[in-house]
């Protein structure tokens, strides 16, 4: 793995992604759900609104990258927003 730049950062993003997982697949085997029709009038799981922030993180990241450059804290607090909102409402 020498060629890949592990930094601190990457260490904790790629962490913080493995938990995530661990944590939903812990409640989906838990609390089992049924699929809820929200916002965008398509049936989601837990790990289907995850799969959409995430996503949706991804590109809010860029674009703040594009207009204001790093640090990326700004871009944070935009996506924890963004999240819960797709957790809420799709």
């Amino acid at each position: 793995m020498a060629w890949m730049a592990w930094t601190t950062p990457t260490a904790i993003f790629f962490a913080v992604i493995a938990c995530l997982l661990l944590v939903f697949t812990f409640l989906a085997i838990r609390f089992p759900e049924t699929p809820r029709i929200g916002l965008l009038r398509i049936e989601t799981t837990r790990g289907d609104r995850l799969f959409i922030s995430l996503l949706g993180s991804a590109f809010l990241c860029l674009g703040w990258l594009a207009a204001f450059g790093s640090p990326l804290w700004g871009a944070l607090i935009c996506c924890l927003i963004y999240a819960a909102a797709v957790f809420r409402w799709v």
